[in-house]
């Protein structure tokens, strides 16, 4: 796998990195100050492919938290960040269908 800053990473509008939790799994995004948070609203947003890159390297660095980061679609509406596709969608919202008990 080549390193984040050797990717060519086409950014076409608001973008975030996201990954898991590697103590439970869970879905985090990374903040602007260079943690996680569970709140896609908390995440840092960026609009090109350099600064993709460069949060993406960030966060890759900081593996010991999460894991398997990388770089998603968002949509900015209102002063909230959305997710940007049906994966995304999924990984916030949670399964598509009610997990046995």
């Amino acid at each position: 796998m080549a390193a984040p800053q050797q990717q060519k990473l086409k950014v076409h509008g608001p973008v975030a990195v996201t990954a898991n939790r590697l103590t439970d799994g869970v879905v985090v995004w990374r903040t602007p100050d260079q943690g996680w948070s569970v709140d896609l609203n908390d995440a840092a947003v960026v609009t090109t492919a350099p600064e993709a890159i460069a949060l993406l390297a960030a966060a890759q660095q900081s593996d010991i938290e999460a894991v398997g980061a990388y770089v998603a679609p968002v949509v900015l509406d209102d002063g909230q960040v959305l997710p940007g596709n049906l994966r995304e969608r999924i990984r916030v919202a949670g399964p598509t269908f009610e997990l046995p008990r």
